[in-house]
């Protein structure tokens, strides 16, 4: 299945959902197979393994949070090779001093943002619905 490619049509049709839970990173050197088991993503990279779990995963094993997210979901379908969705989201939460990390699946993009500003980060996006 294909995804809108029509920026305007994309943000038009814009909406998002929180996914429940606060999320964390965490780095192995090496594969860790109880992470493996548990977490919402994984990115493979020259210095290790980077980890999305939930921030009670994380401190379970005695790892403080650094940066504890709330995980977005944008709600419309874009095409991989759409142009400027990741870059209206971005520039709509850096307007408002909201950081953000993205993850692009398949059917939808997943944003990170400070577990403490996601209702702003959630009007900021759905903000672009009206722009």
């Amino acid at each position: 299945m294909t995804g809108e490619t029509h920026l305007p049509h994309i943000l038009a049709n814009l909406d998002v959902q929180l996914r429940a839970g606060a999320y964390v990173l965490i780095t192995r050197a090496t594969p860790d197979p109880d992470a493996d088991a548990v977490a919402a993503a994984r990115i493979n990279e020259a210095e290790g393994i980077t980890y999305v779990v939930t921030e009670d995963y994380a401190r379970a094993r005695g790892e403080p949070p650094g940066f504890v997210a709330a995980w977005l979901t944008l709600k419309v379908h874009s095409a991989l090779n759409a142009v400027g969705l990741t870059a209206a989201v971005s520039g709509v939460l850096a307007e408002r001093g909201i950081a953000c990390n993205i993850i692009a699946g398949h059917f939808h993009d997943h944003i990170l943002v400070p577990a403490a500003r996601r209702d702003d980060a959630i009007a900021a996006i759905r903000s672009l619905r009206s722009a």
